[in-house]
C-alpha cells in the first residue's frame, strides 16, 4: 500500500502535461532501466496519497453536469487522501457542421450504444451521434493537478500495464478488467484490491458530511465500533430539540437557517457572522444535540445550478451526521469505488461541511482550481472586447436562452420562442437600470474566498437603450435565429472569425466546447440573465464570482 497521511492533506504541487499520452511500458537502454517521465509523474501523484478513489460516472450527461460531478469526486478524493480517478474523455453532443467534419477529428459514436441508454433512439440517426473528446479539452487538468491528486482512467490503466482500450464507454468502473494488472512501479505483482461503497450506503437515512471534527465527536459521545466508524451516544431529547424536529418538513433531514432563528428565538443573528464558531446560536444548537452545517443555497435558491456563490448555513440533528472520512477513510484497499451516481437532489460536493473552513476550501477548488483551458480564456476575452465594440464602447449584457431539450421537455420559461425572447429582453432592460446604479459605485463581490471586484462597471459607461445584447443559445432553427438577430441579439457565430477557429483548433466545431467558450464570455458580461434550472447557468455564476462580478449584476430566474 501507499503511505497514509491524515486528512486534510494539501496536495503538493506536481506538474504533469496531460496533453501527452505516456506509454505504459519502460525501456532498458545501455543496461539501465529508463522510466517514462510521464509515467513517473503519475507515480509521484499517486505516491502522495493513500490509494485511488473511483466513481461510476454518468457519461451520457452533458458537460456541465459532468463538471460538477467531477468537482465532487475531487473533493471526496481530497477528504479521503486518495488520488481521484476521472474519465479520460467525455462526449460532445453535437457538431456545428456536418457530422463527417467533426468525425474527421474526434471519434464519432452512437450515444445510446456507447452509454447504454435509449434516451435518443427516437431521434434521426444523425442526431444520435456524439464525439469522444479528451476531458482535458474542457478544463485545465494540468492546473488542477497543482493542488489536487487527479489522474484519468487511462492514466490508471497505464500505471497497471492494462490497455487503455478497455476503458468503459459509459463511464462506469469495471471491477474486473481494471483490476487485472499490477502496478508497474511495485515489486509485488499483486493486482489492485477493491472496496466498493454501495450506493445505498452513501447517505440513505443520514446526513452525509465531510468529516466529524474531534470537538463534535467529544460533545456527542462518538463511540468507535471499528476502524473510524462509530455511533453517537443516545441522549435525552430536550424541549428545544423537539421543537426543532417539529419544525422540519416531512422527510427532511436538515433545517434551513431562517427556521432555526425562529425556533431558537434569536433576534441577534444579524450581527453574528458565519465565522462565529463559539457562542450564540451554534452553542445553543450544540447543547441540544444539533449541529451547524455549511453548504450552498444556489444563486436563486435552486440546487439545479450547483453553483457555489451563495454560502448558507443549515442545522441538523447530530445523530444523523456521518462523516465521509470517518466511514471510509480507514479502508486499506488500493481502490475505493463509490458505486452509482450521487448528484441528484444534493448540494455541490454531494455532501455538507461541518466547518466553515472546509466549505471555503471547496469553494476555492471550484472557482480557482478548476480553471478553464487557456485557449478558452483567451478567446472569451477577445469575444468580450468585440461585444464592447458592438455596444459602442459601453458595458454589454448577455443571457443564456436554453432551448433544445428544454423546449422538447416543455421546461422553457415561455411556451413560444417569441415570448421567451421577450422575457429575456424585459429582464435585460431591468439589468440596464441596475448597471446605471452599479456604475456609481461602490462595487461588491460574492461572498467567496479571494474575491476582488472587477472594476469594469466603473470604467465603462452603462448600456444605452438600443444597444445590442449577447445571447448564448442551443437554438438552431434558422427562422428563430434570424428572429433573434432582428430583435438586437448577437450570437456566437456573429463574433467568431476564421482566425479564431484556426487559432483555437478543431474542437471549437463541437457544441459542448463552444458552449464552454460562451460560458466564459458570459462571465465577462456586465449583466447576465438565465434560467435557474440549468447547470450551464450555474457554471456561468461560478465564473462570474471568480472574476469578481458584482452580485447585483446577475439574475437567475426559476
Amino acid at each position: 500500500m501507499l503511505r497514509i497521511t491524515s486528512y486534510p492533506l494539501l496536495f503538493a504541487h506536481t506538474t504533469l502535461d496531460d496533453s501527452l499520452s505516456p506509454s505504459n511500458v519502460t525501456s532498458e537502454q545501455g543496461g539501465s532501466l529508463e522510466v517514462d517521465p510521464e509515467l513517473d509523474a503519475l507515480r509521484h501523484i499517486v505516491s502522495q496519497t493513500k490509494g485511488f478513489y473511483a466513481r461510476d460516472y454518468s457519461l451520457w450527461l452533458g458537460w456541465n453536469n459532468m463538471r460538477y460531478i467531477i468537482e465532487a469526486a475531487v473533493l471526496h478524493g481530497r477528504i479521503l487522501n486518495r488520488t481521484t480517478i476521472i474519465p479520460s474523455y467525455v462526449y460532445a453532443r453535437a457538431c456545428e457542421f456536418d457530422n463527417s467534419v467533426c468525425a474527421a477529428y474526434a471519434t464519432m459514436v452512437n450515444r445510446g450504444d456507447a452509454t447504454g441508454t435509449d434516451e435518443w433512439r427516437q431521434l434521426p440517426i444523425e442526431k444520435q451521434m456524439a464525439w469522444r473528446i479528451p476531458v482535458s479539452l474542457m478544463f485545465n487538468l494540468t492546473h488542477l493537478r497543482e493542488t489536487h491528486a487527479v489522474i484519468t482512467v487511462s492514466d490508471y490503466l497505464r500505471l497497471h500495464n492494462i490497455s487503455a482500450d478497455v476503458e468503459t464507454t459509459n463511464g462506469h468502473w469495471d471491477t474486473d478488467l481494471y483490476h487485472r494488472g499490477a502496478n508497474i512501479f511495485s515489486d509485488s505483482r499483486v493486482e489492485p484490491s477493491l472496496y466498493v461503497i454501495k450506493n445505498e450506503w452513501y447517505d440513505a437515512g443520514i446526513v452525509r458530511v465531510d468529516q466529524l471534527p474531534q470537538t463534535m465527536r467529544e460533545r456527542g459521545g462518538w463511540n468507535i465500533t471499528h476502524g473510524q466508524v462509530g455511533s453517537w451516544a443516545i441522549t435525552e431529547e430536550t424541549p428545544l430539540s423537539k421543537a426543532l424536529h417539529d419544525a422540519m418538513a416531512s422527510g427532511a433531514s436538515v433545517l434551513d437557517w431562517d427556521t432555526v432563528l425562529v425556533v431558537v428565538g434569536d433576534d441577534n443573528d444579524s450581527i453574528e457572522t458565519e465565522s462565529s464558531s463559539a457562542g450564540g446560536i451554534a452553542s445553543t444548537l450544540e447543547e441540544n444535540g444539533w449541529e451547524v452545517l455549511y453548504t450552498y443555497g444556489g444563486a436563486c435558491g435552486s440546487d439545479a445550478t450547483k453553483d457555489v456563490v451563495v454560502p448558507i448555513r443549515q442545522a441538523a440533528p447530530r445523530s444523523l451526521l456521518r462523516g465521509l472520512y470517518q466511514d471510509f477513510g480507514f479502508i486499506e484497499q488500493d481502490v475505493l469505488l463509490l458505486q452509482g451516481e450521487v448528484h441528484l437532489g444534493r448540494k455541490p460536493g454531494a455532501l455538507k461541511f461541518t466547518t466553515l473552513e472546509s466549505r471555503e476550501r471547496y469553494t476555492q477548488t471550484v472557482l480557482y482550481d478548476f480553471r478553464l483551458a487557456d485557449n478558452v480564456i483567451g478567446l472569451a476575452d477577445q469575444l468580450s472586447n468585440r461585444m464592447v465594440e458592438k455596444a459602442g464602447g459601453r458595458m454589454w449584457m448577455g443571457a443564456h436562452m436554453r432551448r433544445g431539450d428544454f423546449a422538447t421537455l416543455k421546461w422553457t420559461m415561455e411556451p413560444s420562442f417569441e415570448a421567451h425572447l421577450a422575457r429575456v429582453k424585459r429582464h435585460l432592460r431591468d439589468g440596464r437600470d441596475i448597471l446605471h446604479f452599479v456604475h456609481r459605485g461602490p462595487l461588491y463581490t460574492y461572498k467567496v474566498p479571494l474575491g476582488q471586484a472587477d472594476r469594469t462597471p466603473l470604467v465603462l459607461n452603462p448600456p444605452a437603450e438600443h444597444d445590442r445584447f449577447y445571447i448564448a443559445t442551443d437554438e438552431r432553427d434558422p427562422t428563430n435565429l434570424k428572429y433573434l438577430r432582428d430583435q438586437g441579439a448577437v450570437l456566437i457565430s456573429d463574433l467568431l472569425t476564421i482566425d479564431d477557429r484556426r487559432t483555437f483548433g478543431w474542437s471549437l466545431m463541437l457544441t459542448d466546447v463552444l458552449s464552454v467558450v460562451e460560458q466564459a464570455t458570459l462571465a465577462r458580461a456586465a449583466y447576465f440573465y438565465a434560467h435557474a434550472h440549468s447547470s450551464v447557468a450555474g457554471g456561468v455564476m461560478n465564473l462570474r464570482a471568480s472574476h469578481g462580478a458584482d452580485p447585483r449584476t446577475a439574475l437567475l430566474e426559476l
